[in-house]
């Protein structure tokens, strides 16, 4: 592999204090895409309260101002400077707070004619540093355990992995259900069957007979009447259900197949939530975890999405919401090719002293901004375009001197 060949030999007493550009670049990849995940999307340099109550944007809440109101990531940044901030990740359906009557006495400064409130707003304890059933702040200094932090795609909160009510965690989800959300809207546990099989079998005298794992219900059939079967599948939803493996006892909701005799009410289009919840359905206490595209699958019937609409979880039908699509938007607002491999590019064309030379300037330029950056982490400063831009004039001046500086030669 040629990033494997790019990588100059050093010396036995500086390989663990020295690195690679290779690993330089890889790192520099690593947090462009965790920057892009969060704020890909989000304009860093205009409020977005103009754009109303945007589907999802990276808020923040200030905990000098008010711990119950959310700002846009370039409030945080014009606004807010030096304040204490708690970042929230992303949001829904949420306006920006910044000038409102959240903050008496205070104007945004990129958006000055602002509204009183945001009526459709909704808070949780995130916005006062809090998370989790917990109730604890992120990170917890308190808190000696590592563990990481799941979003729950409905409440939004975060929640530790070990307090969620599960054994194991998949490694393949894209979205978690907390246990309240799951106890809240309990149709979910329909699409997340633990039942692997259900076959409807038909008779002549149209008694159904249910096959539910393995294991047959049927209604009481006359006498002299011959069964003969036709299995027909259910439409099922597999919704990861083995892996949510929990620490509570299952608790069995169950219900009957309903046959109407009128065939037109039969050829009408049907409800794919309610066979499934015509099967056997195991709800338990814990959260659920969901792999991509399982949003596709729940039920668009005209029942169901009014269900949605009174419950106020439209969202959870559409594919847009996802973190997902918020964070592939920001990817696709980044230019083609990344940091990583425009890095490779350019020392693929060099030799092995100009790789070496690069490496040593990256490592001064390196332990320079550190210290530059530490007053800003001291002062509470939030890091501006300009800021960088200063750092940078300052290292070419340095530069400059010493390329014009005579050479000292001194004989013993």
């Amino acid at each position: 592999m040629a990033s494997e060949s790019l990588a100059p030999s050093t010396s036995n007493d500086c390989e663990t204090s020295c690195v690679s550009m290779v690993d330089v670049l890889r790192e520099e990849e690593e947090l462009e895409a965790d920057a892009t995940a969060v704020l890909g999307d989000s304009d860093i340099h205009n409020c977005t309260y103009p754009s109303g109550y945007i589907p999802r944007q990276a808020l923040y809440s200030c905990l000098t101002c008010n711990g119950q109101a959310g700002i846009c990531l370039a409030c945080s940044y014009e606004c807010h400077e030096g304040h204490d901030l708690c970042e929230l990740y992303t949001k829904r359906n949420f306006r920006c707070d910044c000038g409102n009557d959240k903050f008496p006495g205070s104007k945004c400064k990129l958006y000055p004619t602002k509204d009183p409130s945001n009526a459709r707003n909704k808070y949780n304890q995130n916005f006062k540093g809090l998370y989790c059933v917990c109730v604890r702040p992120y990170p917890d200094p308190e808190d000696e355990i590592e563990d990481e932090m799941i979003q729950c795609v409905i409440c939004e909160d975060w929640y530790h992995g070990r307090h969620l009510g599960n054994k194991d965690i998949p490694l393949d989800f894209e979205e978690m259900v907390c246990t309240g959300c799951m106890q809240k809207f309990d149709f979910l546990w329909a699409y997340n069957l633990y039942s692997q099989e259900t076959k409807k079998i038909e008779s002549d005298d149209s008694t159904d007979v249910v096959e539910v794992g393995g294991k047959q219900r049927s209604n009481d059939s006359p006498k002299g009447g011959e069964k003969k079967s036709t299995e027909t599948s259910l439409p099922t939803c597999k919704g990861d259900a083995e892996a949510n493996n929990c620490d509570t006892e299952p608790v069995m909701k169950k219900a009957k197949i309903e046959k109407s005799g009128d065939p037109k009410q039969e050829a009408a289009p049907s409800c794919l939530l309610k066979q499934l919840q015509s099967r056997d359905v195991i709800a338990r206490d814990c959260s659920t975890f969901w792999k991509a595209g399982w949003r596709n699958k729940l039920c668009v019937c005209p029942c169901c999405k009014e269900m949605y609409k009174d419950r106020g979880i439209t969202f959870i039908i559409d594919e847009s919401d996802t973190v997902t699509a918020y964070e592939k938007r920001g990817k696709d607002k980044q230019t083609p090719s990344s940091q990583y491999d425009k890095g490779l590019q350019a020392l693929s064309s060099m030799d092995r002293i100009q790789q070496v030379e690069v490496i040593q300037g990256f490592n001064d330029m390196k332990s320079e901004l550190s210290t530059y950056l530490k007053k800003f982490a001291d002062d509470g400063k939030v890091v501006k375009a300009e800021d960088i831009r200063e750092f940078f004039s300052q290292m070419e001046a340095r530069k400059r001197q010493r390329a014009a500086a005579p050479f000292q030669y001194f004989c013993k």
